[in-house]
């Protein structure tokens, strides 16, 4: 089969033959249809994740596709994948047959797009987690969205209107939120605290403006305003917990995520792509 490898951190992957997992207790072998390319992919590569999987590897955390072999899926049956430590441990989804730990396996609903199945996991999920279970969200509030352009924050955007929030498009001193939800980190967020009402919340979703931040400690104190941190890898229960009804909600039209296709060959051309700023929707390469 083709696949991505990473061959040493910092340096890019690069499409190969390699041999077709066999099948083996407690996985399952997946036909790809669709691999998202994300941010995290490029986290891994460059070396800088926590436990980073052992080279060379497959790069790519998430996919939808089709079953092969398992011992808890029929054959053809379609599904997404994501977690079990695909492409942060162990090899990912960027191959033509993914061997996925069975916990990293869901069912894709009839009616949802393979490419719309690889690439809802990490924004749906991140959105609902943040604002149900993070910050227990409350009808009334007046909430603001950072990077609003971008998968997750079209998606927070989305619930958060659903559940009856009052969204600002603006936030700031004159028109403060009860809830900031930044998606893009760095100096965005120095400047978010004038924006919050007295004893809000700021929820930091993604750093993509930067990794970095600075912030006023006194006026942080003196506007009581809490800063709490979204960390989907020790979340991933409740997010999967979510899955289903989110795939729901997509199919039926009530979530709207936006995709942008890539064959496989132009993985370095999805990669470009997402780290350009203002890009909207997910990167997928797309296995026709």
């Amino acid at each position: 089969m083709k696949a991505w490898r990473v061959h040493a951190w910092g340096q890019p992957p690069v499409l190969e033959d390699v041999p077709d997992p066999q099948p083996r207790a407690g996985h399952t072998l997946v036909r790809t249809a669709a691999a998202t390319v994300a941010h995290v992919d490029r986290t891994v590569m460059k070396g800088g994740f926590l436990q980073p999987p052992p080279l060379p590897y497959t790069p790519g955390v998430e996919a939808a596709g089709i079953v092969v072999q398992s011992d808890h899926f029929a054959p053809g049956t379609r599904v997404w994948l994501r977690g079990g430590g695909l492409g942060t441990r162990r090899d990912g989804t960027w191959c033509e047959l993914i061997d996925a730990p069975d916990e990293a396996v869901g069912l894709l609903p009839e009616g949802v797009d393979m490419a719309l199945g690889s690439a809802f996991f990490s924004p749906c999920t991140s959105a609902w987690v943040a604002l149900r279970h993070v910050t227990d969200l409350q009808p009334g509030e007046r909430v603001g969205v950072t990077g609003a352009s971008g998968a997750v924050g079209s998606i927070t955007r989305q619930l958060a209107r659903a559940w009856g929030a009052d969204l600002v498009e603006a936030p700031s001193a004159t028109e403060p939120v009860d809830l900031l939800v930044d998606t893009v980190g760095g100096p965005v967020l120095e400047q978010a605290l004038s924006a919050i009402t007295p004893g809000g919340r700021v929820v930091l979703v993604g750093y993509t403006a930067g990794e970095q931040v600075g912030l006023s400690l006194p006026l942080l104190m003196q506007r009581d305003v809490r800063l709490l941190p979204l960390n989907m890898y020790r979340r991933e229960a409740q997010g999967r917990a979510a899955a289903q009804q989110l795939l729901e909600l997509l199919r039926d039209g009530r979530l709207s995520l936006a995709t942008r296709r890539f064959a496989l060959a132009q993985a370095a051309q999805a990669m470009a792509w997402i780290g350009q700023r203002g890009h909207r929707g997910r990167a997928v390469l797309a296995f026709d």
